[in-house]
């Protein structure tokens, strides 16, 4: 069972962000081990196990993300990243097009909730398409979402205005890409086990928005993007 992450969880991180390099990770890799990594997967199992026995039906897999950088893409950076994340999604070849549920811990801050890494084109374009013909269910997920204590919409608008929409849901129709989550600084709620009851409360109530974007896949695809 999830237990917290620990103040050694964030040394590492600072450590491995100003030592990038294979010498120092070595010498420190059962501190990664023990205190970011474990911790890491042991909250991504205790949360997918938990979320799965209720939502058997979308077919979710859990995953926790390498430390290792892809040596194709260093781009004058270190090996190693600096934070770790998992996330609960379908599984798929172009998984950064897929919406997942996912938790990120970095030296400054964490964060979690749903969203795109990438959103394709075409899925917001069926976004702005479902806005035109039918806004209701939207806006009643957006106000639901205006409602929540944490929870807030994010991700890069497009630079030229793809159209407009009502003052409610003008934030949604001009998004390249979204999330729906939380970000804030270390708290005591990441030492312990209420964490991984928090991103099991916050994923439920993200449950519904998942789900429309999933209904999207149904829709046909505009013509213009």
């Amino acid at each position: 069972m999830f237990q917290g992450f620990s103040q050694e969880s964030v040394d590492f991180m600072w450590g491995i962000r100003f030592n990038n390099d294979r010498t120092w990770f070595e010498a420190h890799k059962d501190q990664y081990k023990a205190h970011l990594y474990g911790p890491m997967r042991a909250l991504g199992d205790e949360v997918y196990e938990r979320f799965q026995e209720k939502h058997a039906d979308l077919n979710l897999v859990r995953r926790v993300s390498r430390i290792y950088r892809d040596a194709r893409r260093l781009h004058g950076r270190g090996p190693y990243k600096d934070h770790l994340w998992l996330s609960i999604e379908r599984p798929a070849e172009q998984w950064t097009a897929q919406p997942v549920f996912w938790f990120e811990l970095t030296p400054e801050n964490y964060s979690y909730g749903m969203g795109f890494w990438m959103a394709p084109p075409q899925t917001m374009a069926r976004l702005r398409a479902r806005i035109d013909q039918a806004p209701g269910p939207l806006e009643s997920l957006a106000r639901r979402l205006n409602r929540h204590p944490r929870l807030r919409l994010d991700g890069p608008d497009y630079k030229r205005p793809k159209g407009e929409a009502s003052a409610l849901l003008s934030p949604w129709y001009n998004k390249k890409s979204f999330s729906l989550g939380y970000e804030g600084p270390h708290d005591s709620l990441l030492w312990s086990h209420a964490l991984a009851d928090r991103l099991l409360e916050d994923f439920a109530f993200l449950l519904p928005y998942y789900r429309y974007m999933l209904s999207l896949e149904g829709d046909p695809a505009p013509s213009s993007p």
